[in-house]
């Protein structure tokens, strides 16, 4: 059975399972469901508790098990935690896995969770995690969107009394705190709880912009995948700074670049495919796209006409010779700069209107 983060605390209210699997790549979301579940435990007897970290192709799994088998002389009730941080178990954890799963039916005596990293699709199909989702609860900690964070902010503000200004005012304080923890959910919390130091909900603290902006330090994290859905959306703003924090952190021009030419390759085979008769979602299904970036691709794909995806992967080429230590003329010869240039390139045919489909031209 599958929850999402949000349902925990009611889940939680209408009893506690034997089994639970965590997944996800937000430590804090999955660390407060996890409390959460051990602290439901603890009111219902489970007093001791036992870690095993999966670590290589040669862990024990028999300890695990034996563990799950054998009751303390000083407790009656057991928690057994699971950490494969690989979230590849190997062919003794698969069986291992299996064979807990299946203990776990109808055993109130031992409390199983298994916590795994984010899990691609094919891993989600093995047999070992079926049979954690089928005798378990399983719950996915999906991170929070850049478009739902202000709200998020807001929200955890407001639980522990705080509040911003109404209004626009308001809206601008949380698009700033956004804009300084985007990418870092366990920072954005720990500036949380340094505003609820600096200003107790008992002197009826409401926030201003000042306060924040004061308050609040830039501990924002990006990566390629997020600027990727910033460039197809068709947002500047973001783009530039999510390209300015990828430099400040050291990611590689190369990467950057692989990732920006990889989508406007998959665009042009997308294109090309429809422009062959193929409906659009049997070209991007053909291409694998799928998920959030499909849905940017069948916004994106009447807005950029042939030639000017050929122009873009022009551009593209150009840009991995720049970054390699090439010069181009007429284009910068630092590759954060080129690639700034390419990305809001796309940027701007992504944002532009349908019926325009402009060529695109060097900036």
């Amino acid at each position: 059975m599958q929850i999402s983060a949000g349902q925990i605390a009611n889940h939680l209210q209408r009893g506690l399972k034997s089994l639970y699997t965590l997944h996800g790549d937000e430590p804090l979301l999955q660390q407060e469901a996890l409390d959460a579940i051990r602290a439901c435990a603890r009111t219902q007897g489970f007093s001791e508790r036992s870690s095993h970290t999966v670590s290589g192709a040669h862990f024990d799994w028999s300890a695990v098990l034996a563990a799950g088998g054998s009751m303390s002389l000083f407790a009656d009730k057991q928690i057994i935690e699971i950490r494969i941080p690989s979230g590849k178990p190997g062919k003794d954890g698969s069986v291992a896995l299996q064979q807990l799963a299946q203990a776990a039916q109808g055993n109130d005596e031992v409390l199983t969770i298994v916590l795994l990293p984010r899990l691609d699709k094919a891993t989600k199909t093995g047999a070992w995690f079926a049979a954690l989702e089928s005798f378990g609860i399983t719950l996915e900690v999906q991170p929070v969107e850049r478009s739902a964070l202000p709200q998020w902010i807001a929200q955890r503000l407001g639980a522990l009394g705080l509040k911003v200004e109404p209004g626009e005012p308001g809206q601008r304080s949380l698009q700033f705190f956004a804009d300084r923890v985007e990418g870092n959910l366990l920072a954005a919390h720990q500036e949380i709880q340094k505003l609820a130091l600096l200003f107790p909900s008992e002197q009826g603290a409401v926030l201003t912009f000042a306060q924040i902006e004061s308050a609040v330090l830039n501990v924002a994290r990006y990566d390629v995948f997020k600027l990727s859905e910033s460039v197809l959306a068709g947002n500047p703003e973001r783009v530039q700074r999510m390209l300015d924090g990828l430099q400040a952190e050291g990611e590689a021009e190369v990467l950057v670049h692989y990732t920006l030419a990889e989508d406007i390759r998959a665009l042009k085979r997308v294109k090309d495919a429809m422009g062959q008769g193929r409906p659009l979602p049997m070209a991007l299904r053909e291409n694998r796209i799928w998920g959030n970036k499909e849905r940017l691709f069948e916004r994106v794909l009447p807005r950029l006409s042939t030639a000017a995806l050929a122009d873009l992967l022009q551009s593209a080429h150009l840009v991995d010779g720049i970054v390699k230590g090439l010069k181009q003329p007429d284009w910068p010869a630092s590759g954060w700069q080129a690639l700034h240039r390419l990305a809001l390139q796309l940027c701007g045919l992504c944002a532009a209107p349908v019926a325009s489909q402009p060529r695109a031209r060097q900036a």
